[in-house]
């Protein structure tokens, strides 16, 4: 039943990207195209600021309860491949890499994690440094249930 993939249907699938960046790719994106592109594809879930919804908070700091971008996400790289997988929520998948970048750098300045004129692609993207990373244990387990 059906037919092997090609290389070209494997490739279009074939898009996660690691914490240490690996996956990303070509391109950049900036705040200011990025502020464009939330207004007109992601206030309506999320609120004007981030903050205020119907759907998930995405801008906060430690003193917000909620888990936001800001406290509880731990690689700038998971937001990218979640981003550029699963929104937005009514045409998943349907951004380019460049508008992903540009979202990902607003959502990032938003929750001042880097600064507004920080241009983000496949280098500088995982360099960045999450505020909640620490929080986060990496599962190395070997044949048991301990975690080193």
């Amino acid at each position: 039943m059906g037919h092997v993939a090609t290389e070209a249907e494997i490739q279009a699938w074939d898009i996660d990207v690691r914490p240490d960046g690996k996956g990303l790719p070509a391109g950049s994106g900036n705040f200011v195209d990025g502020q464009q592109l939330y207004a007109a594809k992601c206030a309506v879930c999320h609120g004007k600021t981030g903050k205020e919804g119907p759907n998930n908070q995405l801008v906060g700091g430690a003193d917000v309860k909620e888990k936001t971008i800001g406290n509880y996400w731990p690689y700038s790289t998971t937001l990218f491949d979640y981003i550029r997988r699963a929104m937005p929520f009514n045409q998943p998948g349907s951004l380019s890499d460049k508008e992903v970048y540009s979202l990902t750098a607003f959502l990032l300045a938003a929750n001042r994690i880097i600064d507004s004129t920080t241009v983000l692609n496949a280098e500088t993207l995982p360099k960045i440094q999450m505020p909640a990373q620490k929080y986060f244990v990496p599962d190395d387990r070997r044949g048991g249930p301990e975690v080193r």
